[in-house]
């Protein structure tokens, strides 16, 4: 839900620093009803706090947390792909989560949740420290302008509030078509202390094939244009 809306069940949000911009946030009539028809089976909310993996999905299991997911059609053929693993997607754009609840539902999905909110506050006050598996950014915003370059996510703070998600051996990957992005998420995974690159120092990542080609990646690749994968993992502190 977008903060400017009043409901009368919780109080608005307060937010502080966001990871991402909302833009066009507002849902069709459709959208709205798949998003209130499907927000309890898959939705997670921020006002509830701290969550526990295995109450939230009935099972222990390596735990896979994506940020950004656009639309969810990848996140939810990942989830598809691999039962025994469970999802959790963050994005703020509400159409986008009332996309992947759609497709999850169609799908019979089961080992995916989703919180409709800002990544910085999720992370902060609602996972569990030192307990994911695996922590996906896949094209997030470049912010092509050098002006804007301090409004990309990877910073060395968010770096480090990642690390903070994920257990010993746990895995940061993260994926752009922006060449100037990747040297740049490059720069500050580097310095990183507590990460190690899974590629070998400097060098960037194969594309694993678990991770499915977007519609857009496929458009990307058919213009001759490059895809950047970065893979780094948690080191025990």
């Amino acid at each position: 839900m977008q903060e400017q809306e009043t409901n009368t069940q919780e109080p608005i949000k307060k937010r502080t620093i966001r990871s991402f911009v909302v833009r066009g946030g507002r849902m069709t009539e459709g959208q709205q009803k798949n998003y209130d028809a499907n927000w309890a089976v898959y939705g997670l909310d921020l006002a509830d706090g701290r969550i526990d993996y295995a109450t939230v999905f009935g099972r222990e299991s390596d735990v896979v947390l994506e940020v950004g997911f656009g639309m969810g059609a990848s996140l939810v053929e990942m989830a598809k792909n691999a039962p025994e693993k469970d999802f959790i997607g963050i994005e703020v754009h509400p159409p986008g989560v009332a996309k992947l609840m759609m497709l999850a539902k169609e799908e019979g999905i089961t080992n995916l949740r989703v919180y409709c909110d800002d990544a910085i506050e999720v992370m902060a006050n609602c996972l569990p420290q030192k307990a994911a598996s695996a922590f996906q950014l896949f094209f997030p915003d470049p912010w092509h302008k050098k002006k804007h370059n301090k409004r990309r996510i990877v910073q060395p703070l968010f770096a480090q509030q990642v690390a903070n998600v994920l257990k010993e051996g746990g895995h940061f990957h993260m994926a752009t078509d922006w060449q100037p992005y990747a040297e740049h998420m490059m720069e500050v995974m580097e310095v990183q202390g507590g990460y190690q690159n899974a590629a070998g120092k400097g060098l960037y990542h194969p594309r694993p094939e678990w991770r499915p080609l977007t519609k857009f990646e496929q458009r990307g690749e058919r213009l001759g244009h490059g895809v950047w994968d970065l893979i780094y993992t948690k080191q025990s502190s």
